[in-house]
């Protein structure tokens, strides 16, 4: 039986949590079925409560007071401990069925899976333990693009995140309302598909010249690999948020087992013609 999942991933602020809830939102408006995973120890505040809470296993508080341990320690040494506890996150996915999508809400800590290979160790068991068909949706802020440097470092990160986490991939460009009027169609355009050019310009105007041969090999690495691109989302934009589940519907190929809902018709007798 397969299993439908996706990893939503992004750095701190991002508005992971907030897409999740518009996700959960438009699901249950268009009745189909999905299950809320939280997987950040330290998150508080829910707009949906969380079918699976890794808080249930154990917290970032409890982790940092035990070890001694600053909040990203605490975080790497939380998903540590589930790493060492699948069989209760497996227990607590058992019932999940192939008409469920299963949300997985991740913390920002890009160290999961830049410095430490956790969540791609987690994608691999969830993949092939579980028999997820997983996909990864990567958020970064659409205001990063005022600030090229921060849009730089972005793309970086999401063009790691494809590679350790080697499952599909989307990115997504978050709270685009916070910059309509700001760019035009145009100039929005090379950063949704980045062009190295305007990135660049403007990051060489703020770096020592003796760091603009680094910037270009960098900027060189994103131009050769030609893996980012981004989806714009408004997250209170349910056609927006619609077409973002479309794309992760086709990456984890959601529709191609599910079963045409056929209305009850009245039962006919198609051996004597039908009187006009």
């Amino acid at each position: 039986m397969s299993r439908f999942g996706v990893l939503v991933v992004g750095p701190a602020g991002c508005g992971k949590s907030t897409f999740c809830a518009a996700l959960i939102s438009h699901i249950a408006n268009t009745k189909r079925s999905c299950l809320y995973v939280n997987l950040d120890p330290a998150a508080t505040d829910f707009e949906y409560e969380p079918a699976v809470d890794i808080k249930d296993l154990i917290t970032l508080e409890d982790a940092m007071e035990e070890m001694g341990l600053g909040p990203n320690g605490g975080l790497v040494a939380c998903f540590e401990f589930l790493m060492e506890n699948l069989d209760w996150l497996d227990s607590s996915l058992d019932d999940v069925g192939e008409d469920t999508l299963v949300i997985f809400d991740c913390p920002g800590q890009i160290e999961l899976y830049t410095h430490v290979p956790i969540l791609p160790n987690l994608a691999k068991h969830l993949t092939g333990h579980l028999q997820f068909s997983l996909a990864a949706s990567y958020l970064l802020e659409s205001t990063f693009v005022i600030d090229k440097s921060k849009f730089f470092a972005g793309t970086l990160s999401a063009m790691s995140a494809m590679i350790m986490l080697e499952i599909p991939h989307i990115n997504i460009m978050s709270k685009m309302d916070l910059v309509k009027g700001q760019f035009s169609k145009r100039e929005l355009r090379r950063f949704l598909d980045p062009d190295p050019g305007i990135i660049l310009s403007d990051v060489h105007k703020k770096t020592n010249p003796k760091f603009h041969r680094l910037n270009e090999c960098v900027v060189g690495l994103i131009d050769d690999f030609s893996m980012v691109q981004f989806l714009q989302l408004e997250s209170q934009n349910e056609d927006s948020v619609q077409a973002i589940l479309s794309y992760i519907d086709d990456c984890v190929g959601w529709s191609e087992v599910q079963e045409p809902q056929i209305k009850d018709e009245p039962d006919m007798d198609y051996t004597e013609p039908v009187d006009d």
